[in-house]
């Protein structure tokens, strides 16, 4: 009998090829890009490139999220994080993790703020739920404080501020932005403030909303990033609030603990 072929064995079949690791390395530098800008990098026919990020994005190390008349390609770390997990996080991760934090400070060393470009950063998870139900679950303020432990307070139209107020009784406001665009139940597009009143630009936060049949795929895109700190609290931060999303709309309760309460992985 034939093995059933899973999500780790496509990934390992995609990183296998040379040209496809390239094109992870392109969008490691630089999260999305068009067809256009990947090929630039490659001495091949679109067409081939084509074919290279087709298996790219049936491993999920590749989303695709239309803009506009573009598609924009990102790199999805979730696949390589999963074979982390399995092959090396069991064995030694505590001496791996030093070792990753110390070539990471080296580099941080070795290159200067105008050289440093910080990438966005992208989740996609898929939700049993309607695009109606995944919208509410962004922006009703009730729902938020169940699987986020914050409450988002808007009134979401495009222009309009909104804040991650805490639920300690302090009504602290942790988060502020603006609306930039508001399409229910496809499309948000918010500035997020994690030091209000910092003097540096508001990265922005896009979250598109497919639903296909019963069920629906949520794309998180984070963008404008200030620097690499920020950029591992919100890998940190996304995915466990969106796994807390998901949880609550299939199976009505919340996650019986936080999950940013768990040791940070590097990023």
């Amino acid at each position: 009998m034939k093995p059933e072929v899973t999500e780790m064995d496509l990934a390992f079949k995609a990183l296998a090829d040379s040209t496809r690791r390239l094109l992870l390395d392109r969008l490691r530098e630089h999260n999305g890009q068009t067809l256009r800008e990947l090929c630039e990098c490659l001495d091949m026919a679109r067409q081939s490139a084509t074919q290279h990020l087709d298996i790219l994005q049936r491993a999920n190390l590749v989303t695709v999220v239309r803009r506009g008349r573009e598609r924009l390609h990102y790199l999805n770390p979730v696949p390589i994080h999963e074979i982390e997990q399995r092959w090396i996080s069991g064995f030694d991760q505590p001496r791996l993790w030093a070792l990753t934090a110390i070539k990471d400070r080296a580099e941080e060393y070795a290159m200067t703020d105008e050289s440093t470009s910080m990438p966005s950063y992208v989740y996609v998870t898929y939700i049993r739920a309607t695009a109606e139900q995944v919208w509410r679950a962004l922006t009703d303020a009730d729902l938020t404080a169940r699987y986020w432990y914050h409450a988002n307070v808007s009134d979401w139209l495009p222009g309009s501020t909104w804040e991650h107020r805490r639920l300690d009784g302090s009504d602290t406001v942790a988060v502020v932005g603006e609306v930039l665009e508001a399409e229910p139940p496809r499309r948000l597009v918010i500035t997020f403030e994690d030091e209000p009143g910092a003097d540096r630009e508001a990265s922005v936060v896009t979250f598109v909303i497919e639903p296909h049949q019963d069920i629906v795929r949520l794309a998180v895109t984070h963008e404008k990033l200030p620097d690499r700190e920020m950029y591992r609290g919100i890998a940190h931060g996304w995915p466990a609030v969106l796994a807390g999303l998901k949880t609550l709309l299939e199976t009505g309760e919340a996650l019986p603990q936080a999950p940013w309460d768990m040791p940070r992985l590097e990023v």
